[in-house]
């Protein structure tokens, strides 16, 4: 264990009963909800099982975005949105890891496809966004990392708001939605 995560270890403990939890999520918001879903898995990871520490961040892994692979898109589909967040943060809210636009073309991106001019990202905290892995807080017990999928029927420019403005951004646009959902704990 690295020295910070031993000096951590005790602050997780003490807000291990404390989550945000699945009904916080932004998921869960009326703009994002939708009847038409399609498939969403990894072959980095399986459904429900331990992202594996390459993708994690700082102090577990190498902050490698996995690979992710889709079914079939609706018709109409202009772009994608991946919102990608941790339900089991001590805050009042999930911890929005990553929110980002990917080409509608194709059905996945590779393993640390996610960077670069091909896909664009939402401001975190008021920095330039970016893949930002799971790195759940030490002796805070197993986390829920959930990537959500949207297909869109607009360009969306995710420079123009924030992962809290990401319902109303995309309201009236969802076509359909994909999930998957990791674990960590540390």
């Amino acid at each position: 264990m690295h020295p910070l995560e031993v000096l951590l270890f005790p602050l997780g403990r003490a807000f291990r009963n404390r989550r945000a939890g699945e009904a916080a999520s932004l998921a869960n918001s009326p703009e994002l909800t939708t009847d038409t879903h399609f498939s969403l898995t990894s072959p980095s990871f399986g459904e429900g099982q331990e992202i594996p520490a390459r993708f994690c961040g700082p102090l577990i892994g190498q902050n490698v975005s996995p690979a992710l692979t889709w079914g079939a898109l609706p018709a109409g589909t202009r772009a994608l949105v991946l919102l990608f967040e941790d339900i089991d943060g001590p805050g009042e809210a999930p911890r929005i890891h990553t929110v980002a636009v990917l080409a509608s073309t194709g059905d996945g991106v590779a393993e640390g496809a996610l960077v670069g001019p091909e896909v664009t990202f939402a401001p975190r905290y008021g920095k330039p966004g970016k893949y930002v892995g799971p790195r759940p807080l030490p002796g805070h017990g197993p986390h829920h990392y959930r990537f959500h999928l949207y297909a869109v029927d607009t360009m969306v420019d995710p420079a123009t708001f924030t992962a809290e403005q990401l319902p109303s951004a995309l309201a009236g646009h969802v076509l359909a939605s994909g999930l998957l959902i990791g674990t960590r704990t540390s």
